[in-house]
């Protein structure tokens, strides 16, 4: 009995000596393992996830890595909705339109220089891949959070069907983000399409973007915003320099949970092995020099209901499926083209972030930015000329938009400007 009494006494204290060893460690570890250390994790998890195993790897003199990875293990396929999707190769329907492209007038003024990714100078991805830039460890940890890391921040939109144009630019530009479009509202669109020239901003601050694109919106301009956007921009917090890139994005809930840029959360399901989404554009226009430009195409495959996007004539990139979208499901009911800045309003005073070639519309072509050719998808899945097209922009001494059409360009507006100046202090 008082043998078995030690033995019991004995037993208890090795327990708790063994409890307060591991009570010790954990403590040791939680000391080894501070915030910082647990952010490195959980950045490292995040990248496992987004960087998938190459077939082969092509280093782009910009400093990019672009993996070619089998198209069947892209990101898109995370998606616990696409698990056993059957990728769909190639649209049903494409439309045809009013303006053909090989149309363009062959003087300066409407030649389209040929536009390419710096990354195809030391290499191709084989078919059966896609290329994607490679995300890096700088990448994610530039970002507010991981979970934030490529995406918008909420409420980046313009709104011009909701606030009258004399409304206090305060009361505007809540959200910091300012924007210079023409747009079409009022009808049930299936795609646009527009062709525009590419430049490469200066940005003021790092934590600020200028961006040039495509909008195509479903639903209000609250909470349940659907948007799929493409065009191209600059912004050193998403990519680390101040390069011109091809992006597109999207978002179903006014970018609060939902969507991201590029391939970088599931969603877009990519097809071509060309073209690498935020990879560098190149060569970009020049200020009284040659003038470059990029067709893009959004349109709704209406017998799958998948939204396809085509950069330039002949590079169908790939579809956002219809099931990520609610009102977008069925159609779109605006579409916007133009500019779109970040204001973060250094010290105060307005930025000096250009948007478009930070010239105002004013200056024209080999000045100014410009879309051309702008169009809307209708039901019958034809490129249409838009009806009614209307432009707003927050502060116009900043800056500005303006319209007009002719034989060659169709409807066309130029926009931009340099941000801070002395009539936008």
């Amino acid at each position: 009995m008082g043998d078995a009494y030690v033995s019991r006494s004995m037993s208890r204290c090795r327990l708790a000596m063994v409890l307060f060893v591991l009570g010790f460690m954990v403590l040791t570890c939680a000391a080894r393992n501070p915030p910082a250390t647990r952010q490195k994790l959980q950045v490292h998890k995040h990248l496992k996830r987004l960087n998938k195993k190459p077939v082969k790897t092509i280093q782009s003199p910009d400093g990019d890595i672009i993996d070619c990875v089998h198209i069947s293990h892209q990101p898109a396929f995370d998606h616990p909705f696409l698990k056993d999707h059957k990728i769909q190769m190639r649209p049903n329907f494409h439309p045809e339109g009013l303006y053909d492209d090989n149309k363009v007038n062959t003087e300066s003024k409407g030649k389209e220089n040929t536009i390419k990714q710096l990354w195809h100078v030391n290499g191709m991805c084989d078919e059966g891949t896609i290329p994607i830039r490679r995300t890096k460890e700088d990448d994610v940890l530039r970002a507010s959070s991981v979970k934030r890391y490529g995406k918008k921040k909420h409420t980046s939109m313009a709104m011009p069907n909701n606030i009258p144009k004399t409304a206090d630019p305060d009361l505007v530009n809540q959200s910091g983000h300012q924007h210079a479009i023409a747009y079409v509202e009022g009808d049930k669109f299936y795609g646009a399409k527009a062709t525009m020239n590419v430049w490469e901003p200066k940005i003021q601050q790092a934590n600020e973007f200028s961006l040039s694109q495509i909008w195509i919106l479903g639903g209000s301009f609250g909470e349940d915003l659907n948007s799929i956007e493409a065009g191209w921009q600059v912004s050193p917090d998403l990519y680390g320099d101040n390069n011109t890139r091809l992006f597109t994005y999207w978002t179903s809930d006014a970018y609060q949970a939902t969507g991201c840029y590029n391939l970088l959360c599931s969603g877009f399901i990519q097809i071509n092995n060309n073209i690498a989404m935020g990879a560098s554009i190149s060569p970009v226009s020049g200020y009284r020099n040659s003038q470059y430009d990029i067709s893009i195409l959004v349109w709704k495959d209406q017998k799958e209901g998948n939204w396809w996007m085509q950069f330039g004539n002949g590079y169908v990139l790939g579809y956002w499926p219809s099931f990520l979208f609610s009102y977008l499901a069925d159609s779109a009911s605006m579409i916007e083209w133009g500019g779109e800045v970040v204001n973060s309003e250094p010290d105060g005073q307005h930025t000096s972030t250009q948007m478009g070639s930070g010239r105002f519309p004013e200056e024209g072509f080999g000045k100014a930015s410009y879309f051309r050719n702008i169009q809307v998808v209708d039901k019958e899945n034809n490129l249409k000329a838009p009806k009614d097209i209307g432009t707003f922009t927050e502060q116009s001494n900043c800056y500005d938009v303006q319209t007009g059409s002719n034989s060659d360009w169709g409807h066309y507006f130029y926009y931009g400007g340099p941000g801070k100046n002395p009539n936008c202090p």
